[in-house]
Parts: C-alpha cells; sequence; structure tokens
C-alpha cells in the first residue's frame, strides 16, 4: 500500500513539474511568435486554464497528504502489533517448555524482514 502512496505523490509532482514546464513554453512561445505583444500584459486564455489545472493538482495533493499520513501510522501499529505478538508467543513457548521445530528457511526469511520493518518504523 505504501508503494502506491509513493508512486501516486510521485504522479502529483511530475503533473506539478509538467504544468510548469508547458507554461513556460507556452509563454516563451508566444513570446517569440508575437514579438509586437510581448511588452503588453496580455493573458492567454491557456495560460489561465493552466493555472487553474495547476491548482486543482496541488489540491488534491494537499487532500492526499493526510492519507499517507495515516497509512504509515497504521503500518506502525500493525508492525508494533505483531512484535509484541510474536513476544507472546516466544514467552509462552518458554513457559510451557514446547521444544519446536527449528524455522524453515522461508520463516526465517519473513521473521527477518519483519524485524527489519519494525527498527525502520
Amino acid at each position: 500500500m505504501e508503494a502506491e502512496v509513493d508512486k501516486l505523490e510521485l504522479m502529483f509532482q511530475k503533473a506539478d513539474s509538467d504544468l510548469d514546464y508547458i507554461q513556460y513554453r507556452l509563454e516563451y512561445e508566444i513570446k517569440r511568435n508575437h514579438p509586437d505583444s510581448a511588452g503588453q500584459k496580455n493573458p492567454v486564455s491557456v495560460l489561465k486554464e493552466l493555472s487553474a489545472m495547476k491548482s486543482r493538482y496541488q489540491s488534491l495533493y494537499a487532500r492526499f497528504k493526510p492519507v499517507a499520513v495515516e497509512q504509515k501510522e497504521t503500518k506502525s501499529r500493525i508492525y508494533a502489533t505483531l512484535n509484541k505478538t510474536m513476544t507472546m508467543i516466544e514467552e509462552l513457548q518458554k513457559q510451557t517448555d514446547l521444544e519446536l521445530s527449528p524455522l524453515t528457511e522461508e520463516e526465517k526469511t519473513v521473521t527477518e524482514q519483519l524485524k527489519s520493518h519494525i527498527t525502520d518504523s
């Protein structure tokens, strides 16, 4: 889920950058192709629409940001709960003197991944 959130964030940033570039190119082309109007303040409707689009993207990004924060907090709580559960299981195993078979390679890998996620959070 975090990868999708990061991907959306990058898409918004790229769209914002693309809109800035398009606006710059339009202004440049207007000045180059219509030098007689370069000194005048001539609001071009396309540029107005472009500014409106950029504003909408920024608004969407602002609404999207709290979702990303909440997603990270939820992930952190899940990892904490999993860690707590794993610790409780280990303690119960020690208290009951259960002898368990060694972990498989897959179980070891998953355990290490979980531990690395917990320390990263």
